[in-house]
């Protein structure tokens, strides 16, 4: 493998996740008012909500999706669905939370582009993330033909294999991308760049979105009138 490819495969995807991590939790200490949406509900309030509802639902299968999927070892599932299954499955539903998330994004990004009020009180980040997100999207839909000509399942083995070597500090994780395509390995970049971008924008709402579930198992607050 040239240089470039060690740096983009095998290097920067620790920049992105340290960057990731610490500036997640360096934003949360110091700047906790920063730590929000900002909603712009007011504004076009069904193109909002649909196209909010369409991305939500679709990208969270998606992360789901590709956090099991990739961070499984094989020997996990082989047991019960072959490779080429499990790749087909990917697709299909895979592709139909795609599709999902792609039309609520688009719906989200042509709102914030051509609504004036909307547009005027949007940060450059907040426009940069859209678009990030809708590329990768973009992307991801376009990995699906490029699978359905092998159906072994040979490739997405190698992609979760590169996966589980990158989180396990095993320092031949790059060796396994070298018969990867271009849509693939751009895939790959753009996904890291996003967890890069994320302190520096609005995504950091997802962390509380995952906080929320606390909720469910936090203990009982009790409220008492006064007098």
């Amino acid at each position: 493998m040239s240089y470039s490819q060690t740096f983009l495969f095998g290097i920067y995807p620790y920049i992105a996740l340290t960057v990731f991590l610490l500036g997640s939790l360096i934003r949360f200490d110091r700047e906790q008012y920063t730590w929000k949406s900002d909603s712009s509900q007011l504004l076009r309030r069904g193109q909002l909500r649909l196209g909010s509802n369409l991305f939500h639902v679709g990208v969270l299968f998606l992360f789901f999706g590709h956090f099991f999927g990739m961070l499984t070892p094989h020997f996990v599932y082989e047991p019960f669905i072959s490779a080429g299954a499990k790749q087909v499955l990917a697709m299909v539903s895979g592709g139909t939370a795609g599709v999902l998330a792609f039309a609520g994004l688009s719906l989200l990004l042509h709102r914030r582009l051509t609504e004036p009020r909307i547009r005027a009180t949007s940060k450059f980040s907040d426009i940069l993330v859209l678009l990030l997100l809708w590329l990768q999207l973009l992307l991801g839909l376009a990995t699906i033909p490029l699978s359905a000509q092998h159906l072994d399942g040979s490739m997405m083995i190698r992609l979760a294999e590169w996966a589980q070597r990158i989180v396990t500090f095993r320092g031949d994780a790059v060796e396994l991308l070298a018969s990867a395509g271009w849509v693939f390995k751009t895939h790959l970049f753009l996904g890291m760049t996003i967890f890069l971008v994320f302190p520096f924008t609005r995504l950091v709402h997802v962390w509380s979105g995952f906080a929320a579930t606390t909720y469910a198992v936090r203990a009982w607050q009790l409220v008492r009138p006064r007098g």
